[in-house]
């Protein structure tokens, strides 16, 4: 017998000793239990900020009250500047995730139909490289580029225009993170399309149908839970994203995570920033929770037919 044979013979019987045929039924749990075990740790944390946000702060120890008390969340329904900071994350998240998924999928489905190979080994390297480069470095980028002494600057003075403050408002920073969140977008979006057979558009198109009708009632419909998949995960990136606000808002349009690390690390009242946190996770768990309530679970499937 083969040597490479006598090998996999011993690797099976060893993992037949390890799992014998009666745990078999298990297999699935036990693939199951890396992940049940990471996400057995965030409802560990989940549960921490919970306790720590049911805490006021001492301000003459600086450390929390043992009573418990709903000061904290008092805190955020009475100061109108942590709404307002609220309803900017999300406007914002909306926003990014529109223009995202707008221009995610024209890309996603070239990639994925074009015949040229020159084409898609150019769309792959543009999608993956971003992933070489850190959000911080890509926002401290957008800082050179943008600037007021920056390469969008220089062209409009050299061609005789003024110079425009193009930092440090919204705009900036939803550009900011649709440029940020869009490969993650295509990446998603590509599986879906992949798996719309190119016939499928074929024979809607020799049924006599032009190309957009094609398009809305074959390829969007089918499409549809890569888009929903997309959508949630830009959108939930967005909601907790801080550093692009941060850096390209300049402390003016700050997102909602920059008052969760200001009440954490400025403030030094951890029981205020765990509130937040609460207000932030149980916010966006009740958005996606809408999203999948009327659009069906995205990634998993669509409910009911779309034609």
């Amino acid at each position: 017998m083969p040597l490479t044979w006598r090998f996999l013979d011993t690797i099976e019987a060893l993992v037949a000793a390890l799992w014998p045929a009666r745990w078999r039924g298990a297999t699935g749990w036990a693939f199951l239990m890396p992940a049940l075990l990471l996400v057995g740790v965030l409802v560990i944390g989940l549960g921490y900020m919970l306790e720590y946000s049911l805490h006021e702060l001492n301000l003459a120890t600086y450390r929390l009250r043992d009573e418990y008390a709903l000061t904290n969340y008092a805190t955020f329904l009475n100061r109108p500047v942590y709404g307002t900071v609220l309803w900017r994350t999300v406007l914002g998240s909306v926003l990014v995730t529109g223009i995202t998924l707008l221009l995610a999928f024209p890309y996603a489905y070239v990639l994925v139909r074009t015949r040229v190979p020159w084409v898609r080994k150019a769309l792959l390297v543009t999608l993956f490289l971003p992933f070489f480069i850190g959000q911080v470095v890509r926002a401290y980028g957008w800082l050179i580029v943008l600037g007021r002494e920056g390469l969008v600057n220089s062209l409009l003075t050299g061609l005789g225009l003024p110079a425009q403050d193009l930092l440090f408002h919204f705009p900036a920073v939803i550009f900011g993170l649709v440029q940020y969140m869009l490969p993650f977008a295509i990446l998603l979006i590509v599986p879906a399309i992949t798996a719309i057979p190119e016939d499928m558009e074929r024979a809607s198109e020799s049924l006599g149908a032009p190309w957009p009708a094609t398009f809305r009632h074959v390829v969007l419909p089918m499409a549809w839970p890569g888009l929903i998949g997309a959508g949630v995960v830009v959108f939930t990136l967005t909601m907790t994203d801080f550093a692009m606000p941060e850096i390209l808002g300049g402390g003016t349009t700050d997102f909602f995570a920059s008052a969760i690390y200001d009440s954490f690390f400025q403030i030094s009242n951890p029981g205020l920033g765990a509130a937040l946190s609460m207000v932030l996770v149980t916010l966006g768990s009740l958005i996606v929770a809408a999203v999948f309530a009327l659009a069906g679970p995205g990634t998993l499937g669509i409910r009911g037919a779309r034609t």
